[in-house]
């Protein structure tokens, strides 16, 4: 047994010279057709060798990955693609968040002599730009030397329009079917009744142009083409509206969403629309991950650097392999077709709200998502 490796939390640390990456690269670069073959791929298609480095890269790797023909030579996945988790640790694959990715598992099968095939989802410094792939990696014997043959392809416009599909079919015609009911009811009803169930009525017709403006402008987010629209902004009287508007959904039925009476007096200048979408997902999380009974807290407090920190507070703890997946795009506990709750709080918060946004959980204190926003964004 070798003594001397790396430490690691995950695959091995250890990389081949780069004089064994120029050997391995020279074998595969002379065998012009299994060059042609893997150029006429029109997919991402990477050779790896036993450290998981890139020894070979096809014409679509590059030009997806905008990288000169030797670019990626040496490099591991992750590192290619600027995935934000390498540097945590001895570099891609090395770290406690590469247990739960697709592509490094994968990896970790062919190089025990097995084909695997997996989804993975990678997270890089914009979260616009976050990957969803379906990755196929398989063992390859060429010229003496043991090779991976990793394909990876763009699954994330599918992943998007299953989640958007979901979220519109199930959600919009949940509301829809409550304004039927009501409509249905009213044309039924007795004078006394009237005024009550016109009131319930408005309230679901708002609701559901609310659901069906907030998907449209959702989807001009994912196209990169939707305009912040500042405004003054009561942080207070915001979040007791999120918090009442949050309380009224079914889901929420047996918990409390309650408002820290101790937040100071402030304002900022945001696009309301896009803050509502971003506390109402982190409320919502907060109360799908409680049982009745269970108090969620929001609040808000000055922030170190200016602006202020948007917080929710639910008193249970997340498990270890989901923390090291929130804010992936696509990745839900919640069953297929889900996922884009936490990672629209970062996208939306990070990419047009001018903030941050974070999470901690751990056993005593609970669970705490929170969003840093400056005092304005025009």
């Amino acid at each position: 047994m070798d003594t001397n490796l790396l430490p690691t939390k995950f695959l091995p640390v250890e990389r081949a010279t780069a004089e064994d990456v120029r050997r391995q690269r020279e074998a595969i670069a002379s065998l012009p057709l299994v060059v042609g073959l893997l150029d006429a791929v029109p997919s991402i298609v990477l050779m790896l060798n036993e450290q998981r480095q890139i020894v070979y890269a096809n014409r679509v790797a590059l030009d997806k990955l905008g990288a000169r023909p030797d670019g990626l030579l040496g490099k591991r996945l992750g590192e290619a693609v600027d995935c934000i988790h390498y540097r945590e640790g001895e570099g891609c694959g090395t770290t406690e968040s590469c247990t739960t990715c697709g592509a490094a598992n994968a990896t970790a099968c062919a190089l025990r002599g097995k084909a695997d095939a997996r989804e993975c989802r990678i997270q890089v410094d914009m979260p616009k730009q976050d990957l969803d792939l379906m990755v196929w990696a398989t063992p390859l014997r060429l010229e003496g030397f043991s090779f991976t043959t990793f394909a990876a392809l763009d699954i994330s416009h599918e992943k998007r329009r299953r989640a958007l599909e979901r979220i519109f079919f199930h959600d919009v015609l949940n509301t829809a079917g409550g304004v039927k009911g009501l409509a249905g009811l009213l044309a039924e009803a007795g004078a006394a009744e009237v005024p009550e169930l016109s009131r319930l009525l408005v309230s679901s017709s708002d609701r559901l142009f609310d659901e069906i403006v907030s998907q449209r402008d959702l989807i001009s987010i994912e196209r990169g083409e939707y305009e912040t629209r500042p405004a003054a902004c009561s942080l207070r009287g915001f979040l007791e509206t999120v918090a009442r508007t949050c309380a009224a959904h079914e889901s929420a039925q047996g918990r409390s969403i309650v408002v820290d009476p101790n937040v100071p007096a402030g304002s900022v200048v945001t696009d309301t629309t896009l803050l509502t979408r971003v506390v109402g997902n982190m409320i919502k999380n907060a109360v799908e991950a409680e049982r009745p009974g269970a108090v969620i807290t929001v609040g808000y407090e000055k922030a170190e650097a200016g602006g202020y920190a948007l917080w929710v507070r639910n008193p249970s703890v997340m498990p270890r392999h989901v923390q090291l997946q929130v804010f992936q795009r696509s990745f839900s506990t919640k069953g297929e077709g889900r996922g884009l709750g936490t990672w629209s709080i970062k996208l939306l918060s990070e990419g047009f709200l001018k903030g941050k946004a974070s999470f901690s959980s751990e056993e005593g204190r609970g669970t705490e998502f929170r969003v840093t926003i400056p005092l304005s964004i025009a």
